[in-house]
Parts: C-alpha cells; structure tokens; sequence
C-alpha cells in the first residue's frame, strides 16, 4: 500500500470527523527523527493517557483475548478504552475496538514516509454475546496516521460511518450509546483526539 489514505475507509452514513496536529522541523534530518520518535508513541497505546494528559480516556493494549499486553500496537490486537462517563452493560464498563490493519512505510530518503492504524468496535472478548462493546457500531471506523512529508510531521485521527450503538443492545445500553455518541457528534470527543495529536508530537 503506498498511500497511507487508502487506509481510511469511505464516508456511507452516519458523521465523518477529522482532527489533526503538525510540528515542522528545520531540516528533512530532524524530521525523520521527529516522525520516528512520533511513530514510536504512536505504537505505545498503554501510554496515550499520558500523552493526552487529566481527563482523557485510558487506552489498553490487549491480546486478541481481551487480556491487558505490553509492547506495540499489531494487527489483530484488541484495545480496550475506559472514557470519563458511564461504561455500556455490553462492554462490563469499557468500549472495545479491534486493530483491524497497519501499514506502515519508513525511509528517511524518501519525501514522504508514514504509519497507520484503522480500529473498529467489537465485542467484549471474554463474552460468548456478539453485542458491540462502543457507543458506535461496527460500521464505525477511526484511522489513526503519524505522516512526514518533508520536514513537517503530522499526527492525525479520522472517523467515518460513525453511528450510534443504539440496536441489539439492552435498553441501558441504547440510551447510554445514544447520548454518548450524541455528546462526541456535538463536539466532546474533538477535545480527546485533539490532546492525544498534540501529545504524540510534543519530544
């Protein structure tokens, strides 16, 4: 795969969100250094709660059976988030997504070069239910790409089809999935992304 958009999925129904953060540096050198030291960050999931400071959702790595894991983000992964509000019955108080691809292209010779990650909700792993564990449902995806091009690194999350959870749960679950995506469409979960971009650029 060559262009890392082609990770994003088509815009069909429901809200398309799109936040972003750049940092340039004063040579092609640095920046490669820049991105790389970003991509790094990027990949280290149990610490973006760090990166995006008090009052963000936590975000843990978890193996393909939902059990907490070290290391970097991989396809196939599972991610469990705890966000400040209410958990759903479905996820036992947490929203689940799963890393559904990566691709990822490093060159510092290159005018361009980049890493990227496309999540999507799904079940809680330690349930036999297919119930959706995310106030979105599975038709929702967020894309997550750490680009240089040149010698300005970038940090961005995109998020299309996203559309409340509010079917084939029990009826808690419908209106919490409902306000809680109604509270991230008029704008509470801009604040999230927007700190988590600026915090992976910020070494």
């Amino acid at each position: 795969m060559n262009d890392e958009k082609n990770l994003i999925p088509p815009q069909q129904t429901g809200r398309a969100t799109d936040f972003s953060e750049e940092k340039k540096y004063p040579s092609k050198a640095e920046a490669h250094a820049g991105f790389k030291k970003t991509a790094d960050k990027f990949l280290n999931i149990n610490q973006w709660h760090e990166y995006s400071g008090a009052g963000s959702a936590i975000f843990t790595l978890c193996n393909n059976q939902g059990e907490p894991a070290s290391g970097y983000a991989a396809k196939g992964a599972l991610m469990s988030i705890e966000l400040p509000v209410p958990g759903s019955d479905a996820g036992k108080g947490l929203e689940w997504v799963m890393i559904e691809d990566m691709d990822a292209h490093s060159d510092a010779r290159a005018p361009e070069e980049f890493i990227a990650m496309i999540v999507r909700p799904c079940p809680e792993p330690h349930e036999t239910r297919t119930e959706i564990a995310h106030f979105y449902q599975d038709i929702s995806t967020s894309t997550f790409i750490v680009k240089r091009s040149g010698k300005v690194v970038s940090a961005a999350v995109h998020g299309r089809n996203e559309t409340p959870n509010n079917a084939n749960v029990d009826l808690h679950d419908k209106v919490r999935n409902t306000l809680v995506a109604l509270s991230a469409r008029v704008g509470l979960a801009g604040p999230q992304w927007k700190k988590l971009v600026k915090g992976l650029l910020a070494h």
